[in-house]
């Protein structure tokens, strides 16, 4: 079971509905509250942004408490900023969030100590509900529903929905659905029977056409700019491929790159880095079961100073690069390619382009 604290309540009753306990030791916690925050991790994806809207809805409609949805950083992505605009989720850029407004904060897809999220130094989450792996200063907050064995943060939360007995509005049903469909790969990474059964449970309510029009999306021509330039830089290296992408328009275009290498014939291990206002970004992907993603890359890139988070098959991390002139981030980046190579147990030392 996941890891689960309150300093209000007790441990969960024998025979009692693990979910159901869980959303009451929140729900006692967040009333006599008034005004919510609910982050999610910087450059949100659809299972960040879903998660949050949904803790936020149960918040208004369970606990009495008014909750907004603030994000770090940028929506990039087509798909994710058409989730955004076709179901209408109401989210607001961190720049537009009066911090001390708020006496309850929720982090939601992230945690304290990942780094990939906007909260000040001086707050510090009430509420932090992630299916990542539990990170120490989570222990610290009065709520912390983190480490649950599923493949979405979304699973989750369709988890707390359905202990609930509300009805489901369609917009979120849709939202929660694509999450779950974002982050498993459509069930086929890192899927458990709970996210299979929240998958099941949500596709009759999920609005059908405006699920197609997140799912296609029209692209902007720095898209196909970008997967050009990645095409051509990326080099194979046995059963890895490496991509040094330069600059990105947008951050998480680094881990849709390093995704759509891994569907290269023969490759277990897909790493694409790229620059965005002054921070380096890193994903990565693999096919290996025997390794864990998550736990390589924070051996690599936190030793460098940088944050990073993830679990089995997928990772990311960032790095900021303040003060390194352009011969210094090439001998960085190459130090740290190098380094991954080695990890991946690669031996070859020069790579091969794919075109």
């Amino acid at each position: 079971m996941a890891v689960l604290r309150s300093k209000l309540t007790g441990e969960v009753r024998p025979g009692a509905d693990p979910h159901r306990v869980k959303l009451e030791r929140l729900v006692h916690y967040a009333k006599g509250h008034a005004r919510a925050l609910v982050l999610t991790h910087d450059n949100p994806d659809p299972d960040s942004i879903a998660s949050a809207v949904a803790l936020a809805h149960l918040l208004r409609q369970l606990a009495g408490v008014e909750a907004i949805v603030a994000y770090g950083g940028i929506v990039g992505r087509a798909e994710n900023r058409a989730l955004i605009r076709v179901l209408k989720l109401p989210v607001v850029p961190i720049s537009r969030v009066v911090f001390d407004d708020h006496d309850l904060i929720c982090m939601v897809d992230t945690q304290p100590e990942q780094g990939n999220h906007s909260l000040p130094a001086r707050h510090f989450p009430d509420v932090v509900i992630d299916h990542h792996p539990e990170r120490p200063e989570t222990r610290l907050a009065p709520i912390a529903d983190v480490g649950e064995q599923v493949g979405a943060t979304s699973t989750v939360m369709v988890e707390y929905f359905r202990a609930s007995g509300l009805p489901m509005p369609p917009q979120l049903a849709t939202a929660l659905y694509y999450g779950v469909k974002a982050d498993t790969r459509d069930l086929g990474r890192q899927t458990t029977k709970a996210d299979v059964d929240a998958y099941l449970w949500l596709f009759p309510m999920v609005d059908k056409e405006a699920l197609g029009e997140i799912e296609h999306p029209r692209l902007p021509l720095e898209y196909f700019q970008l997967y050009h330039a990645a095409i051509e830089r990326a080099l194979v290296y046995e059963h890895a491929v490496v991509c040094d992408l330069v600059e990105v328009y947008a951050p998480d275009m680094v881990a849709e790159v390093a995704e759509r290498f891994m569907f290269l014939e023969d490759v277990k291990w897909s790493v694409a880095f790229g620059e965005y206002q002054g921070q380096l970004y890193f994903s990565l992907r693999t096919s290996d079961r025997r390794m864990n993603a998550g736990r390589l890359i924070r051996d690599v890139i936190e030793e460098k100073g940088g944050s990073a988070g993830g679990h089995g098959s997928m990772a990311g991390a960032r790095i900021p690069l303040s003060g390194m002139g352009p011969l210094a981030r090439a001998r960085f980046k190459a130090e740290l390619v190098q380094r991954f190579l080695r990890e991946f147990g690669v031996r070859a030392r020069k790579g091969r382009r794919m075109v």
